[in-house]
């Protein structure tokens, strides 16, 4: 989480922005992204990603004095208790700093802002294995604590 403006900020001094880290798990609905009627671009991400409780956040923020190495933490996913995702943040394409100097040259960065890092290989479409109501889902963070939600089929989806 971001804790003091940033725009144009070099890889150096990108950390002095962050205030703190947190777990957010990044859901789809996968039959959702695809567009037909959308020839063009033939994705929508935007009806696909935003589901109420589509970006389950925490349980709590640490704060970056309390994070020693924010690119030597463990990202690890559970499904029903089944390890599907496990990987150290030194593994990522680009690093924290990385992603907070390039997204400052593009937007203007506020406190309370989150962006999200991306996770380790073994999604959904990876395994072929999607999310189903009763499937207990597990994101924990070295360091960071543990989230634990229960997917649940919602009344109306939107479509």
């Amino acid at each position: 989480m971001i804790g003091k403006p940033a725009r144009n900020i070099p890889r150096e001094r990108a950390l002095e922005h962050v205030a703190g880290y947190t777990i957010a798990n990044d859901l789809t609905t996968r039959d959702l992204v695809y567009r037909p009627d959308l020839q063009a671009i033939g994705t929508d991400w935007l009806r696909a990603k935003n589901a109420p409780t589509f970006l389950p956040t925490g349980p709590f923020i640490v704060p970056a004095a309390f994070v020693a190495d924010p690119m030597d933490v463990t990202i690890t996913l559970r499904l029903n208790g089944e390890v599907m995702q496990s990987a150290s943040t030194e593994d990522m394409i680009f690093d924290v700093a990385a992603l907070v100097s390039y997204v400052s040259r593009r937007v203007r960065l506020e406190p309370g802002d989150l962006l999200c890092t991306g996770s380790p290989a073994g999604n959904g479409m990876h395994h072929r294995r999607f999310l189903q109501a009763g499937d207990v889902i597990e994101s924990e963070i070295s360091g960071l604590g543990c989230q634990r939600n229960e997917c649940v089929v919602a009344a109306d989806r939107g479509d």
